[in-house]
């Protein structure tokens, strides 16, 4: 939502404009172009692991007609104690008009839902955007007690993360009031069930919205400008607002249970009430994962290895270069990198199908599996024009990076 933390700009091509709900310092702008299941096993995941739960101090949240009223303010009593504040301070690159004049330090804010715990961490799900190039992270419990935190595994392309605090930098007045979420069965939910919003909203403290869910399965699209990737997920979308700061907040059922992650907002001028968050479905097991492991280690789908933009066709005559996906990054251990692709390289073809977006690219790799080889054809700059190549890639899993 704010610029100045999550730099994504949306994609055409899903027709909508996402605005993450991170709040911060100041926004820059580059002047190139390029260059510039569930998670209810949360109250015995570490008593799984052999860590005993001190259950005394940090209880889960009560549900059902005996214990939570249905009173919106009973609702939102029995929750709130299961939602931080997450301060992210970073350092962000100054362009003058002469090329790089410096960095300057930047604040942005988001929101997080206590999980878990075991014998020395309380563990932290939110958004990746919210806590992604972080220098410092601070987190604000609903005591307004505050404690540094630190990252314990991010998976960017489902814009997940979990972040720790130690359970020593927190005082027994703060553990006594502190909860776990309750999480409900995302697949369960129904278009026009009452759902409200809590988070951290404009960086101003937690606040409630309500509203319903207005649909599920929603497709949005969007592209992280920081990686040039475009991603595709599918969400819930509800009309309860979903502001600046809502990011890694909880979206909440009428009985207190966390049904999602609050994540984005569709903005634009003449729309109102367009907001969505990652199910619990999608979120619960690889928040699990990265709970117990630090990244994700679950088997997913073919992957090439990059993050790449578009050139599209305005791209394409403005720039002179061929239509395709512009490679921004390639990622270290991948079978991209070790097929020799590099930054700069524009993927035009996957085997026999012709790319032209990023969107080709993922549509293109279902056709095979783990472990294939396929041939990707790129473009390769060459003093004003572009050279042909194709080059044999083993399609890996992210595990496998």
């Amino acid at each position: 939502m704010s610029g100045q933390r999550f730099l994504g700009k949306l994609t055409k091509c899903a027709a909508l404009a996402l605005v993450f709900g991170v709040v911060g310092g100041t926004a820059f702008s580059g002047a190139n172009y390029f260059m510039d299941s569930n998670l209810n096993r949360n109250q015995n995941l570490d008593t799984e692991q052999g860590a005993a739960i001190d259950s005394d101090k940090i209880k889960p949240v009560k549900t059902g007609a005996s214990t939570v009223s249905t009173d919106i303010s009973g609702v939102v009593e029995e929750v709130m104690p299961s939602i931080v504040s997450i301060t992210n301070m970073t350092q962000q690159e100054i362009l003058s008009f002469f090329g790089r004049g410096g960095t300057v330090e930047s604040e942005s804010s988001g929101s997080g839902i206590i999980i878990s715990k075991d014998e020395k961490y309380l563990y932290i799900a939110t958004n990746n955007h919210v806590v992604e190039n972080s220098d410092a992270l601070t987190v604000q419990f609903s005591d307004d007690s505050t404690a540094p935190a630190t990252i314990r595994g991010t998976d960017p392309a489902d814009d997940l993360a979990v972040v720790q605090v130690e359970l020593s930098d927190l005082t027994k007045e703060t553990l006594d009031v502190i909860k776990t979420a309750a999480i409900g069965d995302s697949e369960k939910i129904a278009v026009g069930d009452p759902a409200i919003a809590i988070g951290n909203a404009l960086g101003y403290g937690q606040s409630v919205t309500t509203g319903v869910i207005s649909a599920l399965g929603r497709e949005v699209t969007f592209q992280d400008d920081m990686t040039g990737e475009t991603i595709m997920s599918r969400l819930i979308q509800t009309d309860a607002a979903i502001n600046p700061g809502n990011s890694g907040g909880a979206l909440v059922n009428a009985e207190g249970e966390v049904i999602g992650i609050n994540s984005s907002k569709y903005a634009d001028t003449q729309v109102e009430g367009m907001g969505f968050a990652i199910p619990m479905a999608t979120a619960g097991p690889i928040l699990e994962d990265l709970v117990e492991n630090g990244k994700v280690t679950r088997t997913g789908s073919p992957y090439l290895g990059v993050y790449g933009k578009d050139v599209s066709e305005e791209v394409s005559q403005q720039y002179h270069m061929p239509l395709g996906v512009y490679v921004v990054q390639v990622i270290e251990g991948s079978g991209a990198e070790e097929a020799g692709i590099m930054e700069g390289n524009i993927i035009t073809k996957i085997g026999d199908k012709d790319i032209t977006s990023m969107d080709d690219l993922k549509e293109s790799l279902r056709d095979y599996q783990v472990g294939d080889t396929v041939n990707v054809t790129v473009q390769i700059a060459d003093n004003g024009t572009y050279l042909e190549k194709e080059v044999p890639v083993s399609l890996t899993t992210r595990i496998d990076e």
